[in-house]
């Protein structure tokens, strides 16, 4: 077997980001990568833009998942390589071409070097919106290949290559998108007694956003809400009629989650009759928390810590977004951080990964999951 260079293969997909549910180019090299094994050892299933890959145990009791998402963000790229991202405007800025050129070096090694379960290996879309995770977990293509335990894994910019950084329990953030619309009146920057200015409405409710999180939420438990966007007015001399705020909401626990969005509720309500407007709030995409089953975790612990070549770091949680949080509510496994020592961190147009770490990724995960055969 002719050695695959999975690193030419994430310099590809670095080139051909899509946003989610438009991952066509990325499904179809997928697909084309696919031909070049043998056939008869996997199954294949489409899913909207997304896959499922199927390889055949040789005596099956369980099957084992694999989750790597496909999707790219909307930046332009920045970072002045080679192989930077054909598609203005669009950017593998979250290390997503890195997880799949990981996911088809697993799934290649265990076509060739089979174990006895079943392998599902699942390309998912649509993670960095509107959300893939939840409509995928409940596809009739998952249904049928349901997996016992499932993985994942997401870059670290901040950790060297050979670094694994992982915890028990809550590692990421429960999420959601925040979306507002302001309407009053507009008019002359002369008359403004004849208006109902939507730039100082909704620069007040920024402004009041802060006293949820500082006011509202236990001090042992954790929540953000940031103000990313604001859009409004036209010219100078015309108070502007609408606006509109684009943001994000991050809690520790769905507890929070649910006490800030009342709050907001509430706020929305008497701003509302304050400021004689309309306000119209929508959370879009919203993802569960990303929580570690501990049983799992202690055992992909214990490989790494059997093994001197990994750097092990036991993290504390993020608040990091992560739509794998729907399948781990529903099957057990974890999610862990692999160091690429980026210089420029996710979300980033400078964001560069070692390439290194795709082949140590690669590795580390055969050996665990090949180890899980004996179990």
């Amino acid at each position: 077997m002719t050695k695959t260079d999975f690193k030419a293969i994430r310099r590809d997909l670095h080139k051909i980001p899509e946003l989610g549910f438009q991952e066509y180019k990325t499904q179809e090299y997928l697909l084309n990568y696919l031909l070049s094994l043998p056939q008869h050892r996997f199954q294949v299933k489409k899913w909207k833009t997304g896959l499922f890959v199927k390889v055949k145990g040789t005596a099956p009791t369980r099957i084992i998942g694999y989750r790597s998402d496909i999707d790219g963000l909307p930046i332009e790229e920045e970072t002045g390589l080679d192989f930077k991202s054909d598609h203005e405007g669009r950017m593998h800025a979250c290390g997503h071409d890195l997880h799949m050129s990981i996911a088809l070096g697993v799934l290649t090694h265990f076509v060739h070097h089979p174990i006895p379960d079943d392998l599902v290996f699942i390309f998912q879309p649509a993670e960095e919106g509107p959300g893939g995770a939840e409509p995928m977990l409940q596809s009739e293509e998952m249904k049928e290949w349901m997996p016992n335990v499932i993985f994942a894994l997401h870059i670290a910019p901040e950790y060297k290559v050979g670094t694994i950084a992982i915890k028990e329990g809550l590692l990421f953030a429960n999420t959601s998108e925040l979306f507002l619309k302001f309407k009053g009146k507009g008019g002359h920057a002369a008359y403004p007694h004849q208006t109902k200015d939507m730039i100082v409405v909704a620069s007040h409710f920024v402004t009041q956003l802060q006293t949820i999180v500082s006011r509202n939420v236990d001090p042992l438990d954790s929540a953000v809400i940031t103000i990313g966007k604001m859009e409004s007015g036209t010219v100078q001399n015309i108070i502007a009629e609408t606006a509109t705020l684009e943001g994000t909401i991050r809690t520790l626990s769905k507890e929070s989650m649910e006490s800030v969005k009342e709050r907001l509720e509430a706020m929305i309500e008497g701003m509302k009759i304050s400021y004689d407007c309309e306000i119209e709030v929508d959370y879009g995409s919203m993802y569960r928390q990303v929580y570690n089953d501990h049983e799992w975790t202690r055992d992909f612990i214990s490989f790494l810590e059997s093994n001197d070549d990994h750097q092990l770091v036991i993290c504390k949680e993020a608040m990091t977004g992560e739509d794998f949080g729907y399948m781990l509510e529903k099957i057990p496994g974890f999610m862990f951080w692999l160091g690429v020592d980026s210089d420029h961190g996710l979300h980033h147009s400078k964001l560069n990964p070692d390439e290194e770490a795709i082949d140590y990724a690669i590795s580390t995960l055969t050996a665990y999951i090949g180890s899980l055969s004996t179990k």
